[in-house]
């Protein structure tokens, strides 16, 4: 099955389950990839993380339900998932712009998000630097966060750790420690297994560490490497979902098993040098 295919079999799931409890795990099955990977190429190719398009697609259904039958919003509400009424009316009311109860009125405007279809068009009018490269494990020491599930919520939490750590001198610490390639300040998902997801800003390093630190092994991988420029943070966004959009739905690679890794080269959020580490294994036929 074809990349796109798997993607579109991902989201006839979640049509099929929308009164149902939701299996990120499972959705990322399907399209043959971790559950990480899955809701960030979902958001770039989609425009919207998918705990927001799942929730638009159960107030879209919910909608219909409430101006085509009688029964009780309590009833609607526990259907797509909501125990408590005033979680429903706060969901509902964030995508129509109006009550559950006035939906039901005559002549009420409510808004409707079709099922998503993926069609890929790759442009390829802006070249991409990268190169492939197989690497041994590699040790790599800094500070971690945990992550949610649902990635949505670090958007938070990742820019606000970076901040910490660049003001209370912990950058700098970790910069006198690195001695291992590759050569740069490095940003690591680690959220391969399904769970104990965490962000770790560190270096690679063999030196021993205390307990400010905490230690990452990243397995023996083959990478894709993507060199960028720019202002930070939009500079490398831009690159991660071209990555995702552009490059490997033609590559012949798809997402192995593996963190993904932020390389900064340079210091400069202006001018910023970078690298986008993503894993790889070669498309089964």
């Amino acid at each position: 099955m074809e990349w796109i295919e798997r993607l579109n079999s991902a989201i006839s799931y979640i049509e099929e389950h929308l009164e149902d409890e939701i299996n990120y795990e499972q959705i990322a099955k399907i399209a043959c990839c971790s559950t990480f990977h899955f809701q960030r190429m979902f958001s770039y190719i989609a425009n919207v993380p998918l705990a927001e398009y799942i929730r638009r697609r159960r107030m879209t259904m919910a909608a219909v339900d409430l101006q085509n039958s009688n029964d009780k919003v309590i009833n609607i509400a526990l259907r797509y998932g909501y125990n408590s009424p005033t979680a429903f009316n706060r969901a509902f009311q964030s995508v129509h712009g109006i009550t559950p109860s006035q939906a039901r009125v005559k002549g009420a405007l409510i808004k409707a998000f079709p099922p998503i279809s993926f069609k890929i068009t790759i442009k390829g009018d802006v070249e991409m630097n990268y190169r492939i490269e197989q690497r041994d494990s590699f040790r790599i020491i800094g500070v971690a966060q945990p992550l949610y599930k649902e990635i949505e919520k670090n958007f938070e939490i990742v820019p606000q750790m970076w901040q910490r750590v660049a003001e209370n001198g912990t950058v700098e610490k970790l910069v006198s420690m690195m001695n291992s390639e590759p050569m740069g300040v490095l940003g690591v998902s680690a959220c391969n297994e399904e769970e104990n997801w965490k962000y770790y800003i560190a270096v690679a390093s063999d030196k021993p560490i205390d307990k400010e630190f905490e230690e990452y092994i990243v397995p023996a991988l083959t990478w894709a490497i993507f060199y960028g420029e720019g202002t930070m943070p939009y500079s490398i966004q831009e690159l991660e979902k071209r990555i995702v959009t552009e490059w490997l739905p033609t590559s012949g690679y798809e997402y192995a098993n593996g963190p993904d890794i932020e390389v900064y080269l340079s210091p400069d959020p202006q001018d910023a040098k970078f690298e986008v580490w993503i894993p790889v294994v070669k498309k089964h036929n």
